[in-house]
């Protein structure tokens, strides 16, 4: 079970009208693509776009009248439709979880590991738990958030998707204060730095495609942590710039 990043609208999501850049890939070299979500029977399979529309700012409106506070300005709901773009990218787990191993590291001033396994169990590390755990340092990232919704004020609850599973929800607004505080913790890089380690950080290659025919190599079985953290953290950043872009949520795909 991969790990993609989307960042678009519900409807749109729910409707299935968009492609993951590994079914993107796919059908670029000619290769067929199946996708298969676990919890994909848990979505009622509602092809009417309109329909699906009214469902989604249904909840959105729920959600966005629960987190306003009494006496303040309520906050806006963001728009909902079928035609607005989005983003996708695929950090896959291993990635994600240096990502959080890079937050609790420099958060507690430890070293990171040079590499981790492939599969690791990331949620089980002494730091990442640590972290997870902390009453003073509080990440979403670390609190099993799953989505992002677009507000401009930083926090995250936990309450019931369109599909009725009860999530830990987050702000656009507290993963860019979290996106930050980690940048400064860590590298201290500049925007144009982080947009390019999608590129030049990740995955090493496990084999080449020539004329729609994968070949494959050597099998990697463990990874720079420090280059899949930089990566995964590159995927979010450029998600969230679409996010505030578009005013669009951020959903955790798997």
């Amino acid at each position: 079970m991969g790990l993609d990043i989307y960042a678009g609208t519900l409807t749109r999501y729910y409707m299935h009208d968009w492609k993951s850049v590994v079914q993107q890939w796919a059908e670029a070299n000619g290769m067929k693509f199946q996708r298969f979500a676990p919890n994909e029977e848990e979505i009622e399979e509602e092809t009417d776009p309109a329909r699906v529309r009214e469902a989604v700012e249904n909840w959105r409106d729920q959600i966005v009248a629960a987190v306003s506070q009494p006496g303040q300005e309520p906050f806006t709901p963001w728009p909902e439709d079928c035609e607005r773009p989005y983003y996708t990218d695929k950090p896959d787990w291993d990635a994600y979880g240096a990502l959080l191993l890079a937050a609790a590291c420099y958060s507690y001033g430890e070293p990171l590991p040079a590499t981790v396994s492939k599969g690791w169990d990331f949620m089980e590390h002494p730091l990442i738990r640590r972290l997870s755990e902390d009453q003073e340092k509080v990440w979403s990232l670390l609190r099993g958030a799953v989505w992002w919704i677009p507000l401009p004020d930083g926090f995250f609850f936990e309450a019931p998707l369109p599909t009725g599973n009860r999530e830990v929800i987050a702000t656009t607004a507290g993963l860019r204060q979290e996106l930050e505080r980690l940048n400064e913790l860590a590298w201290r890089a500049d925007e144009k730095t982080i947009l390019g380690w999608s590129d030049t950080e990740g995955y090493p290659a496990d084999g080449t495609v020539n004329d729609g025919t994968v070949q494959t190599g050597e099998t990697h079985t463990v990874y720079d942590t420090q280059s899949l953290a930089k990566f995964a953290f590159s995927i979010l950043y450029q998600a969230l710039l679409f996010s505030e872009i578009h005013q669009v949520p951020i959903l955790l795909d798997y």
